[in-house]
């Protein structure tokens, strides 16, 4: 035990310990409606998230941990934020955002099998696959729209809310969180192939093995 927290206590590992927790102070200060100091954190969350793995490749510090505490950081930040604002497009005074609510169960819907499926094929002892172009793209995006949001968006927006005249429209809103979902889905279709790569593998016969065949011997009189 000693020796698993010696390899794995990385200046990464922690950075991804402390997003996760991050996340706790985030709901308690957007139930408090104190949306300027959940912004905040916000953007911390996602500047950790480009940190963690920049230190990891620069000190090198890569581990097997890390590889899978990342994603899990990833997928559990953006799982909370779908929650909390699909909460608030369904309680929105403004009739657009409410009837736009469903967006965001894209987000949620796509996080928990990503989440769900990737603990599986560690349990069968397959490797989940590693975030593919698309997939960072969709990140980077999410973070972005997402702090946007809570920067200018009607009612919830914390820049918005103290200059009004900065508040985005209701379309550029759905604009904005519809590109995000659309990147979002092309991310989970591009983990498909790998993951069906890695299914086979499990599962399917090795290489090179050939069924066997049944020999008849000629029987002489």
């Amino acid at each position: 035990m000693v020796g698993f927290i010696k390899k794995n206590l990385t200046v990464p590992n922690v950075i991804c310990v402390i997003r996760i927790l991050m996340l706790v102070p985030f709901v308690f200060l957007y139930i408090g409606r104190h949306y300027a100091a959940a912004l905040l954190i916000l953007v911390l969350s996602g500047l950790s998230d480009t940190l963690d793995g920049t230190i990891a490749r620069r000190l090198n510090q890569v581990s097997e941990l890390g590889k899978i505490l990342d994603p899990v950081a990833d997928k559990v930040t953006q799982i909370t934020l779908a929650i909390v604002l699909l909460y608030h497009f369904l309680n929105a005074q403004m009739p657009l955002l409410r009837t736009f609510s469903w967006i965001f169960i894209v987000f949620l819907g796509k996080e928990l099998v990503m989440l769900i499926g990737g603990g599986l094929m560690l349990l069968l002892k397959m490797r989940p696959q590693p975030a593919e172009i698309f997939g960072k793209v969709a990140t980077v995006t999410f973070y972005i729209v997402m702090s946007l949001l809570f920067a200018f968006a009607p009612e919830i927006g914390a820049v918005a809310n103290k200059f009004p005249v900065l508040t985005l429209p209701e379309p550029a809103v759905i604009v904005l969180v519809g590109l995000s979902a659309i990147l979002t889905v092309l991310a989970f279709l591009s983990y498909v192939p790998g993951i069906i790569k890695e299914i086979r593998k499990r599962f399917g016969k090795k290489s090179g093995e050939t069924t066997p065949t049944h020999q008849t011997t000629e029987i002489k009189e």
